[in-house]
Order: C-alpha cells, then sequence, then structure tokens
C-alpha cells in the first residue's frame, strides 16, 4: 500500500470505564479490545478498543484468505502475516508521540500452531476446534486510553484508502464512532462462522472429569489428561530430557466445560477477579477470545527499534495469609529449579532476538523478578534488544514465535514432543494476542490465562516448564494453580 496521511485524532478526556466502553460497541464484527487491568503493573499504561475492520486476515495450516469489507473469505497467496502487513502503508506512518502508541493497524491473534507452519512441524493428533490458526484484522479508527494520565482519544485513519478518499473515510468512520459514545446504536454486520479453508470437522478429543480443585465438579470441569496421563506425560518429557533430545518442554492439559452466560459478561467477571497488564477480549463471530494474560510477549517502541520481551517461568500459589503468602513468594525467588528454567528459556529469547537485533545490543536488564497476580506469584525477567536496520515488526514476529516460555528449549524439538504427548491442537493458547500499529509500533501478549467460547462450551488450558528433576505430581498441581482463577471464574456462575 502507498503512504498515507497522518489520521485524525479527537482527544476524549475522561471517559467511562473501558470495558463500559467497550460494550456499546459489542454487537459490530470483529470487535478487538485489548485491555490493561492490572493498572498497578508497570506494564498496564494503555488499553484499546476496535471493531469492524476494513479486512480481515486468516489462514489455517498453509492455505490464508483475506475478507474485504465484510464481502467473501478469498484465498490469496502468502502466509498470514505477510498478507497482513501488505495491508498496511509500505511506508510506516509518523506516530503521534503524545498518544497511546496503537494508532489504527493490523490486530488480532497468532495462535500457537501457526509456529508449525514456520517450522513445518507436525501437528497434534486432534483438531476438534478447528479454529483459524491466524485471524487479523486491519482496524481503521481505534479509542486509546492512558491509564497514567486518565485520558483517551480517538483515532481515524481512513485506511486502507489514499489521498482525499482516506480524509473523507477517516471523517466518516469517526462519525459513526462518536454516535455510539453518544448512545446512538449502529448496526453491526454480525457475527460468521470462523473455519477456514483447509480446515476440518475432526472427531473430538477424549476428555475426563477433573477432581481436586474447588469448584470443578459442580461446573462439569473435564480435561483432555486423565491425572495419571499427565504424570505420565511428565514422565515421558523427562525420558527425553535424560536422552539428551531437550533440555525443558512446556506441557499443558486443556480443560472444558458448559458456557452458560454471554462470553462478555464471563470476561467483565474474570477481568475484576484476575485483572491483568495483557487482558483481552475479542469478538470474532462465534469464537470469542476472554484473556488475563499476565505476560508480554514482544514489544517494538514507535521508534521501531527498541525491543522488549519479559517471559514468566516459575510459579507458586497465593497464600492463605500474609506470612504464608511471603513464605511462598520467598521459596519461588529462592528455587534453584525455577531459576535454573528461567535462565534457560532467557537463553532461548537472547538467541531468537539476535536472528533481528543489531549486534551486542541484545541484553537482561532485569532477571529473577518477583511479581505477585491474584492467584499466583511468578518469576520474570526481562530481555532487551535493538532491532537492526531494515527489520520490521513482522521479521520479530518470525524471529521468535511462539514465546520460549511456553515451548521449551530448544524450541522446535521441544514443540515436537509437545505436538506427540498433548492429544490436541492448541489453538489460540500459547499463541499471540497484540497488534502492529501503521506506524511500525508492537505490543503482544503470550495467550494464557484465556478463555475461549465456542460453540457454547468454554475452553482453556494450563502447562508449565518440565525439566529433569520434575516431580510429576507438583508439575499436574502447577497447572491446576495456573488454572485456579479462570476455574473459579465458572463457578461463580452456578453460585
Amino acid at each position: 500500500m502507498s503512504s498515507s496521511i497522518a489520521p485524525l485524532v479527537e482527544p476524549l478526556g475522561r471517559t467511562a470505564e473501558p470495558a463500559a466502553i467497550c460494550s456499546r460497541f459489542i454487537d459490530l464484527p470483529y470487535l478487538l479490545f485489548l485491555d490493561s487491568v492490572s493498572q498497578q503493573h508497570p506494564d498496564a499504561q494503555y488499553s484499546f478498543l476496535a471493531a469492524d475492520p476494513a479486512a480481515v486476515v486468516r489462514s489455517k495450516g498453509f492455505t490464508t484468505e483475506i475478507s474485504r469489507g465484510g464481502g467473501p473469505w478469498t484465498p490469496v497467496p502468502g502466509d498470514a502475516l505477510s498478507v497482513a502487513r501488505s495491508l498496511l502503508p509500505s511506508e510506516p506512518t509518523t506516530p503521534v508521540f503524545s498518544l497511546p502508541p496503537f494508532q489504527g493497524g493490523v490486530a488480532g491473534y497468532i495462535g500457537y500452531d501457526w509456529g508449525a507452519v514456520l517450522e513445518r512441524l507436525p501437528r497434534a493428533r486432534y483438531d476438534d476446534l478447528a479454529v483459524p490458526d491466524v485471524m487479523l484484522g486491519l482496524y481503521d479508527w481505534v479509542i486509546g486510553w492512558d491509564h497514567q494520565t486518565g485520558t483517551a482519544w480517538l483515532i481515524s485513519t481512513g485506511l486502507p484508502e489514499t489521498g482525499a478518499a482516506q480524509e473523507q473515510r477517516a471523517r466518516e468512520r469517526m462519525k459513526l464512532v462518536r454516535e455510539r459514545l453518544g448512545g446512538t446504536r449502529v448496526s453491526g454486520q454480525g457475527g460468521e462462522q470462523v473455519g477456514a479453508a483447509g480446515s476440518s470437522s475432526a472427531a473430538p478429543a477424549p476428555s475426563y472429569p477433573v477432581t481436586g480443585v474447588e469448584g470443578a465438579t459442580e461446573i462439569g470441569l473435564r480435561s483432555t489428561f486423565t491425572h495419571r496421563g499427565y504424570l505420565d506425560a511428565v514422565a515421558r518429557v523427562r525420558e527425553y530430557i535424560v536422552a539428551g533430545d531437550i533440555f525443558q518442554a512446556n506441557l499443558s492439559q486443556r480443560f472444558q466445560g458448559p458456557l452458560v452466560e454471554p462470553p462478555f459478561d464471563l470476561y467483565r467477571r474474570l477481568r475484576r477477579r484476575n485483572p491483568a497488564p495483557f487482558a483481552a477480549y475479542l469478538g470474532f463471530g462465534e469464537l470469542e477470545i476472554l484473556s488475563a494474560s499476565p505476560e508480554r510477549f514482544l514489544r517494538l517502541d514507535q521508534d521501531q527499534r527498541r525491543i522488549e520481551t519479559r517471559p514468566i517461568k516459575g510459579t507458586r500459589p497465593r497464600g492463605l495469609g500474609p506470612m504464608h503468602d511471603a513464605a511462598l513468594g520467598r521459596a519461588l525467588a529462592e528455587s534453584e529449579k525455577d531459576r535454573a528454567e528461567n535462565v534457560m528459556i532467557v537463553d532461548l529469547l537472547r538467541n531468537d532476538l539476535s536472528r533481528v537485533c543489531r549486534p551486542g545490543t541484545v541484553r537482561v536488564p532485569e532477571l529473577f523478578a518477583l511479581e505477585h497476580h491474584p492467584t499466583v506469584h511468578h518469576l520474570v525477567s526481562t530481555v532487551v534488544g535493538e532491532l537492526d536496520t531494515g527489520a520490521g515488526a513482522e521479521d520479530l514476529l518470525r524471529a521468535a514465535f511462539p514465546g520460549g516460555s511456553i515451548t521449551g528449549a530448544p524450541k522446535v524439538r521441544a514443540m515436537e514432543i509437545i505436538a506427540e504427548l498433548e492429544p490436541t491442537q492448541r489453538g489460540v493458547y500459547c499463541g499471540s494476542i497484540g497488534y502492529i500499529s501503521a506506524s511500525g509500533a508492537m505490543d503482544t501478549s503470550i495467550v494464557i490465562r484465556t478463555y475461549l467460547a465456542l460453540r457454547a462450551q468454554i475452553y482453556f488450558q494450563a502447562g508449565g516448564g518440565i525439566v529433569a528433576d520434575s516431580d510429576p505430581e507438583l508439575e499436574y498441581r502447577e497447572t491446576l494453580d495456573k488454572a485456579r482463577g479462570l476455574i473459579e471464574t465458572l463457578a461463580e456462575t452456578i453460585r
């Protein structure tokens, strides 16, 4: 696409709470709400709302399709990320540095299984959800909140038009958004099926009742693993480690239960119960994604040079009281096993970033920071670098996707083992949600602590890094600790 004019910007001052604003747009197609709820967290400065994109790109395996303006899906050559990038201006627009950094552009999700396309890897046995690997929209307007200043802006780019037509579209779209903000409802295009060409209605994966965690029985929770099956899978990972195949692999189980309320109502309860810096709600037709992720994947600043990733490796549950809670946090901070896991993933990410960074710029300013979240303590490190000349957000994503904290090391072999041992494809889980702004800035999360609402069912996954000295029972309990907030949020429905 050729160069574009600067976006139109309207200050909104202090607005209603962002989730309340989001509810006014809930019927629009491909609603995207990137929601920094945990505003005490240093990474939770901005939130963004957009909907009704000018075009949507989706892919499944090696098949990529595009829909423009709500029209039919058309196959196109190239992978989803390249096609989505082609919708943006050929030269990044000049950012307005005083505004939140997503100023219109490409946004949505890249699912974990897209990594199998990048690396030509096998996939798990079952694809019973059959959701697209990638869904990215070209969002021409966005509402951005800066929580540090308590103010918001409406930004309208007029994309994908250029010249005089671009300015006219920007003004028309801004008017429609203002009507919504003023309480006037405007008809949306409605939802649609999410399956992409090349997908199939595979047989449902086996599932088993979950016990041993409060609320699981009451909500009819099931898992792709039995308790014993998960312990055996951990043992198998340890065998691969002893054999020298890998140092670590992330092993997860998928939970499933009935959906008994509107997904956005469930999301609003989730964000209250588990406020997170990278929360998100994506209303993509019959597929709705409700995320309370605490983990940043990749951030590229508006100058398109400074990169940051903040992998989480190491988890303990919150305590029953202040002293117990402090003791659990201290035990995590001092755990040699968890620190070793964290270092492995930091080294993996340093290697990934070095593929696209200027030599000598990749460094680790923060190692083993202890973060406190509503249901768990986490051990978090920070890796930074400076993007090399000629590289952009797309190159950075390709170099590091999927995130090392949810694969293992070495990454490719760990992903092969995950495909062997986990019964189902991961879908959106352990992929990434976020944006690439027309200005070139990017921010993305790791998709953990996340519900998928699909066909009257709710799905979510939890896993952990398995190393040579992992205790299978403790690893199983860690998955339940990570899932606890999601399970308890679901259980509130029946109380």
